[in-house]
């Protein structure tokens, strides 16, 4: 199987890039570096420094002739989204139909693509199945819920086969500070600093937090699903843990005190979040296996040896 992946540099990506080769496939990246960094990509991998919106992006799928896109190049941050719409719009919805262009063009067999619980908005019942109402309450999680329709859309017209995945807070190493499971690397770069932490409201909102290699297997398999293929699942642990207290795992985590202090929170951000994963395991075979406190420790050790 030969596979692309967009935003292959970038922190999900290079996770997935590296289970690919793990399991024997060949692999192209394809990554602007706004935010990835070269240094993710493993040896040997191919690797195109090009903008999804980029009009040459035919050529390459023409001379490279992939099987299957896990498309992850994205603008993930919310806050950005709410006050540059525009350029959310642009990446997000204007490039992935470059894509999918790209893909239907070429004869790509499948698409997986990197959707978000924030499709969902304030949910009224938790955790959040597939089904759920979408609501979204910041343009980043618009331009997902319509990135969602037009691979169904392509799907219905072009034969293009897909499958959504819909994202909790992903977190691990190789992090950066944007996107929306930012909070983890934001806080643990400030412990490492042994600088206090901010939160943006009173710290009582929760969130779903998913380690980054289970997220990147999710993506292989849904990749390697014979059946149940044309379908949205949620990718989350299924668990809610406040943003105090994953302070308080971390502060055990990293042996020492924090000092925090609390802001107004901010547009957009939803209080509350878990997602139901159930679907995942009955149509994909996926399930999350690492724990929130070894993920941290992981996470936080990463950062101290590379700082």
């Amino acid at each position: 199987m030969k596979a692309l992946v967009t935003g292959g540099a970038g922190f999900i990506g290079s996770h997935t890039v590296d289970k690919m080769l793990d399991k024997g496939w060949e692999v192209v990246v394809l990554d602007n570096l706004s935010t990835g960094l070269r240094a993710n990509v493993a040896d040997g991998v191919k690797f195109v420094k090009m903008d999804i919106l980029d009009v040459e992006l035919l050529n390459v799928f023409s001379q490279e002739r992939f099987d299957c896109v896990v498309h992850l190049a994205a603008q993930t941050s919310v806050p950005y989204s709410v006050d540059h719409p525009d350029i959310d719009c642009q990446v997000n919805l204007l490039g992935m139909v470059n894509v999918l262009e790209a893909c239907r063009k070429t004869g790509v067999k499948r698409v997986v693509f990197a959707s978000s619980a924030a499709v969902y908005g304030d949910a009224d019942c938790l955790p959040i199945v597939e089904e759920a109402h979408l609501k979204p309450g910041s343009f980043y999680g618009l331009t997902k819920c319509t990135g969602e329709k037009y691979l169904a859309l392509y799907s219905q017209i072009h034969q293009l086969d897909y499958v959504v995945l819909r994202y909790a807070n992903v977190y691990g190493e190789r992090q950066g500070d944007g996107g929306e499971g930012g909070v983890v690397s934001i806080f643990t770069r400030k412990l490492h600093q042994n600088q206090p932490i901010c939160i943006f409201g009173d710290g009582g909102q929760t969130r779903d937090f998913i380690y980054v290699g289970d997220v990147a297997e999710a993506n292989c398999q849904a990749l390697m699903a014979h059946t149940r293929v044309n379908r949205v699942y949620n990718i989350s642990s299924q668990t809610q843990t406040s943003v105090n207290d994953l302070i308080a795992i971390l502060a055990a985590v990293a042996d020492k005190p924090i000092d925090r202090s609390y802001l107004p929170p901010r547009e957009g951000d939803i209080y509350h979040s878990t997602l139901s994963n159930r679907a995942a395991l009955a149509g994909i075979g996926w399930q999350p296996y690492m724990p929130l406190p070894e993920g941290l420790r992981r996470t936080y050790h990463a950062l101290n040896k590379a700082m």
